[in-house]
């Protein structure tokens, strides 16, 4: 368990906890948790938030008993907000609604905790931070290798002739190929040795 835990009969979470622990997967470990503050929490029952491997879980209890229950897959963090008082720290999560690589979704889904205790919000953000900027670095690859595939990768069978009548007028596949290319170098997205590859392979394929 992580750092933030701090000690779980001072946050009255022993039952919340031990259901949290019910909710992980095999192989899914717990990195951190965070308990809302009592005196947030005097109109509503208490929340616990928590970081594990693959997620983020929110746990509510129940007037009568029990809890429910809800998480955010790190795939689909799209940012993470803190703030922080003297003791207490309000935390913000913005997830998009669906997942698996999927950069394009365009609803989101907006988590706030008030009122959590400060240092284990803390640690919650430094977690959560991590997590995303794996899963950025993973999408950012996964542009550049759908990037190369458009600029290196694509037949060209089926597209009109180089030079022909019907490409007229019109960028031809390679010449397209080839700016796209440039594109990427201009932008960093590729290195010099791999634009001259890609080149190569065009020039090749005339």
């Amino acid at each position: 368990m992580g750092d933030s835990a701090g000690g779980t009969d001072n946050f009255g979470m022993s039952e919340a906890l031990a259901t949290l622990q019910g909710l992980l997967t095999s192989g899914e470990t717990l990195e951190a948790w965070a308990a809302q503050r009592r005196l947030y929490a005097l109109n509503h029952r208490r929340a616990l938030i928590a970081a594990t491997s693959g997620r983020f879980i929110a746990l509510k209890r129940r007037v009568f008993g029990g809890y429910d229950s809800a998480d955010i897959r790190w795939q689909d963090l799209k940012e993470t907000r803190i703030s922080a008082g003297m003791f207490a720290a309000d935390l913000m999560l913005i997830a998009q609604s669906s997942s698996d690589l999927n950069i394009g979704a365009e609803v989101n889904r907006v988590w706030s905790f008030e009122g959590l205790h400060k240092v284990q919000a803390q640690a919650m953000y430094r977690i959560c931070q991590q997590h995303d900027q794996v899963w950025r670095e993973k999408r950012r690859v996964r542009e550049l290798e759908e990037l190369r595939a458009k600029s290196g990768g694509v037949q060209i069978t089926g597209q009109p002739a180089y030079g022909s009548a019907d490409a007229a007028g019109a960028e031809s596949a390679p010449a397209r190929r080839l700016r796209q290319a440039r594109e990427m170098l201009e932008a960093k997205l590729i290195s010099d040795a791999e634009f001259e590859s890609i080149k190569a392979k065009i020039v090749a394929g005339l």
